[in-house]
């Protein structure tokens, strides 16, 4: 496809990858540093510790008992029991899906409604994922 073919968005995309790429092919990666402005970031994404009483309030937020909240998170209730009597801690991942549910409750809150199915007889919920 040739650039008269394109939109003007994508004349200017294909230019400036071409303009890239003959930079980077003339003098390496320090010459796209020196012509580019270059960004570098870093995540930090580190869980933060759950204490027992942290565990309670995110599922307190969720308005779930243990056996739910279990379910919901994946874990077994005694995970959740022994993490909020203060016997474990959640394991890193457990960590950071608390922080999630922590940093936007109203996407779970609504997940879990969501989720709700009536327990009427001969009904049984469909799908599942092991």
């Amino acid at each position: 496809m040739r650039n008269e073919e394109l939109t003007r968005n994508g004349a200017e995309i294909v230019d400036a990858l071409t303009e890239f790429y003959e930079v980077l092919k003339e003098g390496g990666s320090e010459a796209v540093g020196r012509r580019f402005t270059v960004r570098t970031v870093e995540l930090n994404l580190e869980p933060k510790a759950y204490t027992g009483e942290d565990v309670k309030k995110v599922r307190g937020i969720l308005g779930l008992s243990q056996p739910l909240f279990a379910r919901f998170l994946g874990v077994s209730v005694n995970a959740v029991r022994n993490w909020e009597n203060g016997g474990q801690t959640p394991s890193k991942l457990a960590c950071r899906f608390l922080d999630e549910i922590s940093h936007n409750p109203k996407l779970f809150q609504e997940r879990i409604r969501d989720a709700i199915v009536s327990k009427s007889k001969g009904r049984e919920p469909s799908g599942s994922c092991s």
